[in-house]
């Protein structure tokens, strides 16, 4: 394996009673605090009640922002630290899911900036120091509670670009998974898929003798794949939420990359295609990652074989290593379907009349992908298989 520092400085409050902890986080800071949320669904289980008044018996003053997008936009963003800046805020306590705590990390880095926040973004500059962040879980997902990314969206120039600062981690994070027993089935899903993605995103690399986050990958997805079907049936189950939940923040907080780098780059052609149709970023991984796969099997044959007997069940007897590794992809794409996910991009009726578009914007850093380093007719084959 490659040589590594690790640090992650996220504080994890999990658990049924993990909002109690709350209150004594909220000691550490100053007095007025941003409350970050998206289309409401917080009020209606109750979480919202909840924080605000966790927030009240503190004497904190409370501004809120909600309204954030599934796939966040700068814009919002943008209206974010202008109350940070106009109102002198002390801590932004992000409530909701990946989305939010995306648009929060922005905020908090966009309000120690003097310039506009699609900068950082951009990569133009790097943020160096940021607001303190708070999260509160709604969603399992995307890992965002536990690491220093995030992804942003700019409507009006139709780009969706990934970003991260160690500025950016969250001070502490809050996990009950009994505030996860509303998510709707479809989302249930989405999410799945995403912590999925992001652990095959982590294990295709070129680094040798990494037997160990290999296996703690492998764990993960049988554990989800085991999970998900009785989840999907019983989506009130707390004990099954709390599996899931701690399955997305493991999927994406470093433990897996110890000593690798992965691939990526299906996400990035996602978020060329969400940039443009804005369609939920799990569906498009759905539709886009196992085709990625088929292109890349020829790169290591073997690590595909590998996943496919070990994680998906393949037979190998009387097979080929590469027959092994293209069933276990056709394996990972059945599952998927099976959840309730999308298989084609026809499923978002989209057609290939902005595939030039889709394709300049993956490629807008040159060829990409650590694992098999596309051209710009690998991006293309990708999205025409994927109709």
């Amino acid at each position: 394996m490659n040589s590594f520092t690790f640090n992650n400085p996220v504080k994890l409050h999990f658990g049924e009673d993990a909002l109690e902890k709350l209150s004594e986080e909220l000691t550490q800071y100053g007095n007025k605090v941003l409350v970050v949320y998206g289309g409401g669904s917080i009020k209606n289980n109750g979480l919202y009640d909840a924080v605000i008044e966790k927030l009240q018996e503190a004497d904190k003053t409370i501004f809120e922002l909600s309204g954030v997008e599934p796939n966040p936009r700068v814009e919002t963003a943008r209206l974010g630290i202008d109350i940070c800046k106009k109102e002198g805020i002390d801590l932004v306590l992000a409530v909701g899911g990946g989305s939010v705590i995306d648009c929060s990390k922005l905020i908090v880095a966009g309000a120690k900036y003097d310039g506009d926040a699609w900068d950082i973004v951009m990569r133009k500059v790097i943020a160096k120091e940021a607001l303190p962040l708070g999260t509160v879980l709604t969603l399992a997902a995307t890992g965002s509670e536990m690491n220093a990314g995030s992804v942003i969206t700019n409507a009006a120039t139709e780009e969706k670009l990934s970003w991260g600062s160690p500025a950016a981690f969250p001070r502490f994070s809050i996990l009950n998974p009994a505030y996860t027993v509303s998510v709707p089935k479809n989302h249930t899903v989405y999410g799945m898929v995403d912590m999925m993605s992001h652990v095959f995103e982590q294990y295709f690399h070129n680094t040798t003798n990494t037997p160990i986050t290999d296996e703690m990958c492998e764990g993960v997805l049988r554990t989800v794949i085991a999970t998900a079907p009785k989840l999907i049936e019983d989506l009130e189950n707390v004990a099954l939420r709390e599996t899931i939940l701690l399955a997305g923040t493991i999927g994406l907080n470093g433990f897996l990359s110890m000593g690798s780098r992965g691939d990526w780059a299906s996400h990035d052609i996602e978020h060329a295609v969400s940039a443009i149709y804005d369609i939920p970023h799990a569906g498009g991984l759905a539709i886009l990652q196992p085709h990625w796969m088929r292109l890349s099997v020829p790169v290591n044959p073997e690590r595909f074989a590998g996943i496919a007997v070990r994680v998906f069940g393949v037979d190998g007897t009387g097979k080929t290593t590469e027959e092994v590794a293209y069933e276990g992809i056709d394996r990972l794409s059945a599952f998927w379907t099976s959840l309730g996910a999308p298989s084609r991009l026809a499923d978002y009726d989209i057609d290939d009349s902005k595939f030039n578009q889709i394709v300049e914007h993956a490629m807008h850093n040159g060829p990409f992908g650590n694992f098999n380093k596309l051209q710009e007719e690998d991006v293309r084959t990708i999205l025409q298989n994927s109709l």
